[in-house]
């Protein structure tokens, strides 16, 4: 009841914005429900000082609401599609990995940013934003700071990408199932993924949430190495403080990944399976999953506007610029190799 108070605040807000935003993409629907909704929600954060009592609102509704709509969008796909789609993505999927970390790298010496935010950044760009950044902060040892710099870093470049991506699809001439390919596989935030996919058409957004969950899934494996690096750098250093000869015994490293991976697996994606299972074994009406799809969608609408509410430019601002270069560097590697090799697959 207590967590209920919390959040219901800022909730009610974002859906407030959320309904004006949803009526106006449905008039312009080039720009789209979610390009309004956080677009509204920054201006009102810019202009107007939202009280401290609607930030859990905000971030109950960008996360818990967010995963909730891909739930319901599952209702609107066939399972079979689901598997086919997923496995087609795999190697587009690969190459966005060896590419975002490459490029962090890379760029690491050049612009001399700091390791940890660095592997941050690449993580970040590479798998889920947010999700993969909180997933790994813990287990490289990232202090506040060098995680509030990566995440609003990756955030910068969510919020062009539904700006952008939708634009620079229909330049090319995308095919939905093609955007929806580009769109899971290029963009940072699972948020940002599903917003330009419903900007596009309901085709694309389907695509761009399959082939953006089997990237989600891409955590598991990347942590656990990032894991067994630290594990290997710790044992290596000659002079650690007590706590750190503690952390860098392997049986308790593993310990702590695990509880890490359990804490952040994205257990809604098995969530998001069952609700297509059932759609495909006609456990629900057609009418029904339209009507669950079409919530799914909206609640969509209302975390973009629970984002554009949460937005710190001030944050961004402060960061500095070489964070900034960084994550741009390998957003835009990203967006390159993954229409390349679409390309080449095709």
């Amino acid at each position: 009841m207590t967590t209920f108070k919390h959040t219901l605040p800022g909730f009610m807000l974002a859906l407030g914005f959320a309904v004006p935003a949803w009526f106006l993409g449905a008039e312009y629907r080039l720009i789209g429900g979610p390009v309004f909704a956080i677009l509204l929600g920054m201006l009102v954060a810019t202009l107007f000082h939202i009280p401290n009592v609607f930030g859990p609102g905000f971030r109950f509704t960008s996360k818990k609401i967010l995963q909730l709509s891909i739930v319901l969008i599952g209702f609107s796909m066939n399972l079979s599609h689901v598997l086919t789609m997923g496995a087609r993505s795999l190697v587009i999927i690969l190459a966005v990995l060896l590419t975002s970390f490459g490029t962090a790298y890379v760029l690491r010496y050049l612009l001399k940013t700091e390791e940890n935010v660095t592997i941050l950044i690449g993580v970040g760009t590479a798998i889920c934003g947010g999700s993969a950044i909180a997933a790994t902060a813990p287990v490289i040892r990232a202090n506040d700071r060098e995680i509030a710099s990566a995440i609003s870093t990756i955030f910068l470049f969510n919020i062009i990408a539904v700006l952008l991506f939708p634009s620079l699809g229909r330049l090319m001439d995308m095919t939905e199932t093609a955007f929806g390919m580009w769109a899971g596989t290029a963009i940072n935030d699972t948020s940002s993924v599903v917003a330009a996919g419903q900007i596009w058409s309901e085709g694309a957004l389907q695509t761009a949430t399959i082939v953006k969950l089997v990237r989600t899934l891409m955590i598991i494996p990347v942590v656990l190495i990032l894991g067994i690096l630290q594990t290997r750098k710790m044992t290596g250093e000659k002079k650690l403080k007590k706590s750190e000869r503690h952390v860098s015994n392997p049986t308790i490293r593993q310990r702590k990944d695990s509880y890490v991976l359990l804490k952040v697996f994205p257990w809604f994606v098995l969530l998001f399976l069952a609700a297509s299972l059932l759609t495909t074994m006609n456990v629900v009406t057609p009418d029904g999953a339209r009507l669950l799809a079409s919530a799914g969608r909206f609640f969509i609408v209302t975390a973009m506007a629970a984002i554009g509410l949460n937005t710190n430019l001030k944050q961004l601002a402060a960061n500095g610029v070489r964070p900034l270069l960084l994550g741009m560097g390998c957003w835009v590697a990203v967006a390159v190799v993954s229409l390349g090799v679409q390309y080449l697959i095709q």
